[in-house]
């Protein structure tokens, strides 16, 4: 099965300082992927540069086998590559019914976006009882379920969130993630999630990889990489040099990941 999407040596910079670096990352249709790392790992550039928000320097993305590097973050959505981005950016002024309306607002097939309105509203019943309220007096988490929700709006074939736990309980986040397994179950959606709390990206992702300054240092399936002593120790709280559980630390002691 060919890859939905498809980042070659991927390369980005920001002014001289190189951000990511000969980056290679596939996603297969219906799948899970998970991005894990430190922050300044690049992660955030990474599905920045694949949405279109930065350009590349060099390397190539390909989307459903159309290469879209150098195309603007508007027409990147319209093809089905959608972003949530990092901190939720929902429209603070605006209704949580006219927040996702604005996902929808390229569309022209007005059954469809009903139907996808009401699939919004069954993962996320609290958004349907507040839909006159202004999406800046939400909670964190309602904000971070209207990020999704509008997001899905635009019908994506690939769904990119950038960490969805930002800021969230661990039981929101742990709801949260429930019901991204459920928009890939249920819809077929594709779904690139980058994701510092390693520990609950790990279980509910199919694939991963792990990026350190700017590269991608390892790259399983996500039952694999919870098995390697090295996740483990710098990733899942197993070693003594580790933070808290689910917070990646910086690969520090070892260059090679096994």
């Amino acid at each position: 099965m060919s890859a939905l999407l498809e980042v070659k040596n991927l390369e980005t910079w920001y002014g001289p300082i190189v951000a990511i670096q000969g980056v290679n990352v596939q996603v297969q249709p219906g799948r899970m992927v998970a991005v894990l790392g430190a922050n300044g790992a690049g992660k955030t550039t990474l599905l920045n540069t694949v949405a279109g928000v930065i350009d590349p320097f060099k390397g190539e993305v390909q989307f459903a086998g159309r290469t879209v590097s150098r195309l603007d973050a508007d027409e990147v959505c319209r093809l089905g590559l959608v972003l949530v981005p990092e901190g939720r950016q929902v429209f603070p002024f605006l209704s949580v019914q006219d927040n996702l309306a604005m996902g929808a607002y390229t569309r022209r097939d007005t059954d469809g976006v009903q139907r996808d309105l009401e699939r919004v509203y069954a993962w996320f019943p609290r958004l349907k009882e507040r839909l006159l309220q202004h999406a800046g007096l939400l909670s964190g988490g309602e904000q971070q379920m209207v990020a999704i929700g509008r997001a899905f709006m635009a019908r994506p074939q690939l769904l990119m969130l950038d960490e969805p736990s930002l800021g969230l309980s661990p039981l929101l986040t742990k709801e949260i993630f429930s019901i991204i397994c459920r928009i890939r179950d249920e819809t077929g959606t594709a779904i690139l999630v980058v994701e510092q709390n390693a520990a609950i990206a790990l279980a509910h992702a199919d694939d991963g990889y792990i990026m350190e300054l700017g590269r991608v240092v390892a790259a399983d399936t996500c039952a694999a990489l919870s098995k390697k002593a090295d996740v483990q120790n710098s990733y899942l709280g197993g070693g003594a040099h580790t933070g808290v559980t689910g917070t990646a630390q910086r690969w520090k002691r070892r260059k090679t990941w096994r």
